[in-house]
């Protein structure tokens, strides 16, 4: 029997709670939530079954009773697809494994000179980040994401922990613990809208220049360093006007001024999963080549995840970046669910998914239904991919893993529907 107790308690308690009467709503356009009364195994299995036929040829899927180890619907499971953002339950339970849920990510500040007895650094100040995705201001942290790293805290840290009052010398932005490409094999690695956001070690704002999330930034590294120097003023630190800016490499020997540290690993990976955000998979993906591949490259990260998957898991996967941008990208429905459900004892990447009817891009589906707070899952769309992978709580009480994972799709929106009303005969399910 592959389930275990753990797998019972973590995963039932967080898809145990009923819908919330302010979370009912009308359902939305192109969403076609089916009500039926609970089902039991014949009737699942002709329910997905008919289901499946209207999503397509091109489409696989596996369901399993984490209970009870009973495989309750298989179609074409074993056949490779395009998982699209389906690719972030590789990413992110990777990162979660090998970083730990408390790790967090350092943005530092280090110097290379010394502090003058009224304060003044005689010297070079080295703004050095370490691909926190969540680095930039106040501002723009708070509206996107409710948490964060920012620049007036790191600079605050500065100000109180090393006591520099002025600076003279030079500010440079070192984002070398990355390579410089800026976005993945899927755009030539140029700049892309559906990156949202620009590779770096040093992105500040996610590399956008403006709080509206629509203007890259050119140079990054520079940007934030110039950011860096504007905050410095404002926190009264006497900067002068001609004071170089530049990137560089932070030299040997540097010393360490201070810190600002990212949300826990265990809220990154959830600013990952619920919205299903590339940029922050990507630099998350970075990090794990930086951090355990011998370089801050895709590719550096990439050979990290098919690592861990391969040992932990025993899948093998087809994988090049960590969003699932890339068509180069390849899974199937089996190996999905067979991390999904040695995933279902963590109750931090369990929490990281979105919650059918109510968060992420499960909000608008499946609401006034049994899968409403029910469901837990992740979703993959291209222009001709839509796939939906995840958890739901049966009317039985068991917890059942999932995967539908649908290729050669003609209107995404109409699949992700026929996906979430499978969702929601899964919820209906009573063995």
């Amino acid at each position: 029997m592959r389930a275990i107790l753990g797998a019972l308690v973590v995963v039932g308690a967080l898809l145990g709670a009923a819908p919330t009467a302010a979370a009912v709503g009308p359902r939305p356009a192109g969403a076609r939530t089916s009500r039926a009364t609970a089902v039991g195994s014949q009737a699942l299995k002709s329910s997905l079954s008919s289901q499946l036929s209207q999503a397509g040829s091109a489409t696989g899927a596996y369901v399993i009773d984490l209970n009870t180890g009973q495989t309750l619907f298989t179609h074409l499971a074993n056949v490779g697809r395009i998982p699209a953002s389906v690719e972030k339950v590789y990413t992110t339970s990777t990162a979660l494994l090998r970083f730990g849920p408390n790790a967090t990510l350092t943005t530092s500040v280090l110097g290379r000179g010394v502090r003058g007895r009224l304060g003044t650094w005689f010297g070079n100040l080295y703004l050095r980040g370490s691909g926190d995705p969540t680095f930039g201001s106040w501002s723009f942290d708070n509206y996107w994401f409710r948490t964060g790293a920012t620049m007036q805290g790191l600079v605050s840290n500065l100000v109180h922990g090393a006591r520099i009052t002025a600076l003279h010398g030079r500010v440079f932005g070192d984002e070398s613990y990355f390579d410089s490409l800026r976005s993945t094999s899927e755009s030539d690695y140029q700049p892309d809208s559906y990156m949202e956001g620009l590779l770096s070690a040093l992105a500040y704002d996610k590399g956008f220049a403006d709080f509206g999330a629509a203007t890259y930034q050119t140079r990054p590294a520079l940007f934030a360093a110039q950011q860096f120097v504007q905050a410095l003023r404002t926190a009264h630190v006497n900067v002068p006007a001609r004071t170089p800016v530049s990137t560089g490499r932070t030299p040997v020997g540097a010393k360490l001024l201070a810190t600002v540290h990212s949300p826990s690993m265990a809220t990154l990976i959830q600013l990952t999963n619920t919205p299903s955000d590339n940029f922050f998979a990507e630099m998350l993906l970075k990090g794990l080549g930086a951090r355990f591949g011998g370089a801050g490259t895709t590719a550096a990260g990439a050979a990290v995840v098919r690592a861990e998957l391969a040992s932990t898991f025993g899948v093998y996967p087809e994988l090049v970046d960590g969003s699932g941008l890339s068509y180069s990208d390849s899974t199937t429905p089996h190996q999905v669910v067979t991390v999904l459900e040695k995933m279902a004892t963590n109750p931090y990447f369990v929490n990281s998914l979105a919650i059918g009817g109510e968060t992420g891009t499960l909000q608008d589906v499946m609401r006034g239904t049994a899968a409403q707070g029910r469901c837990r899952g992740k979703t993959g769309t291209l222009s001709d991919v839509a796939s939906l992978v995840g958890y739901c709580k049966a009317q039985d009480g068991h917890t059942l893993a999932f995967a539908f994972l649908t290729n050669a799709v003609g209107n995404t929106d109409y699949t992700h529907g026929i996906e979430a009303d499978m969702a929601v005969t899964l919820a209906n399910y009573d063995g």
